[in-house]
C-alpha cells in the first residue's frame, strides 16, 4: 500500500545511497499496455512457452513464432513509456540511480532517455540471422514470416534471450559488476522468480545493502526487502522521486 511514511522511507534510503540500482521486470511496461508474463492476467497463462519461446518452438514452426512475436512487436511499437519509466530516468539524472537491469524486451526504458541501462533478455524490436552475422532493427511488423536474411536466405529470428539460451555474457558481466556496488535496489514489476536476475535483490541484501520494492503482488523479495510497496509503479515511483527531490533542495 502506498502511504506517506513508506514512501518518505523510501526516499530516504534513496538519498542516503551511495551506488543505487534498479532491476526491472514486465510490471513496470504493464501500465503502457504491454501485458506480463506471470501475472494473473500473464502470457504464459494463456500461452505454452515451449511452443513459442523456445528454440524448438522456433525450428519446428517458426511462422507461428513469428506470428506471435508480429503480435508482441506491434504492441511494444504502439506502447509509450509510462510515469515509472520517467522516474528512473530522473533518479538517474539526479545522479542517484547508476544503474538499470531490465528483463525487458522492450524499448521502453530507451525511449524514456535513460542511459545506463543493461537488457539481460535481449532486444524485441531486433532480429538476427540464424546462420551469418546480419542483425536489423524492427521499425514495423514483419507482412511476410517467417522473416528470411537479406545476406544469406536464412531465417530470422527474434533477437531475445529463450528458455533454455544462455544470457549475453557482456550483459551478464554487466550485472555482476553493478550487484557488486550496489548498497541499494530498486526492485520494481518483477516476480523475482527468473534467474539470474531473480537473485539480485537478495546478493544485494547479504552484503549490507538496502532493498526497495515496488510490485502489485507480493514476491519472494517482499518478506526480507526493507520497503515492499505493493502499489502500481507508474504511482509509487513518482511519489517517491518527488520527496527525494524535497531532500535533495
Amino acid at each position: 500500500m502506498l502511504t506517506e511514511d513508506v514512501v518518505l522511507k523510501a526516499a530516504k534510503l534513496i538519498v542516503n545511497s551511495n551506488y543505487l540500482i534498479a532491476l526491472t521486470g514486465s510490471g513496470i511496461s504493464a501500465e503502457s499496455g504491454i501485458p506480463t508474463f506471470r501475472g494473473e492476467d500473464g502470457l504464459w497463462k494463456k500461452y505454452r512457452p515451449e511452443e513459442l519461446a523456445t528454440p524448438e518452438a522456433f525450428f519446428s514452426d517458426p511462422k507461428k513464432v513469428w506470428e506471435w512475436y508480429n503480435w508482441r512487436i506491434s504492441m511494444v511499437l504502439k506502447a509509450e513509456p509510462n510515469k515509472a519509466h520517467y522516474a528512473l530516468t530522473e533518479l538517474e539524472k539526479l545522479g542517484l540511480l547508476k544503474t538499470i537491469i531490465t528483463q525487458n524486451v522492450d524499448d521502453l526504458h530507451e525511449r524514456s532517455g535513460v542511459k545506463n541501462l543493461i537488457k539481460l533478455h535481449g532486444n524485441i524490436l531486433e532480429a538476427r540471422c540464424i546462420s551469418c552475422s546480419y542483425r536489423e532493427k524492427i521499425k514495423t511488423p514483419y507482412i511476410e514470416i517467417p522473416p528470411k536474411c537479406p545476406k544469406c536466405g536464412s531465417l530470422l529470428r527474434p533477437d531475445v534471450v529463450w528458455f533454455s539460451e544462455p544470457l549475453p555474457t557482456g550483459a551478464l558481466e554487466k550485472m555482476y559488476e553493478s550487484a557488486k556496488k550496489a548498497d541499494g535496489i530498486l526492485v520494481i514489476g518483477t516476480s523475482a522468480m527468473v534467474m539470474p536476475a531473480g537473485a539480485l535483490p537478495s546478493f544485494v541484501k547479504n552484503n549490507g545493502g538496502v532493498v526497495i520494492e515496488i510490485n502489485l503482488d507480493p514476491t519472494p523479495v517482499s518478506h526480507y526487502a526493507d520497503v515492499s510497496i505493493q502499489s502500481k509503479a507508474g504511482e509509487a515511483l513518482p511519489a517517491i522521486v518527488k520527496k527525494v527531490k524535497e531532500f535533495l533542495v
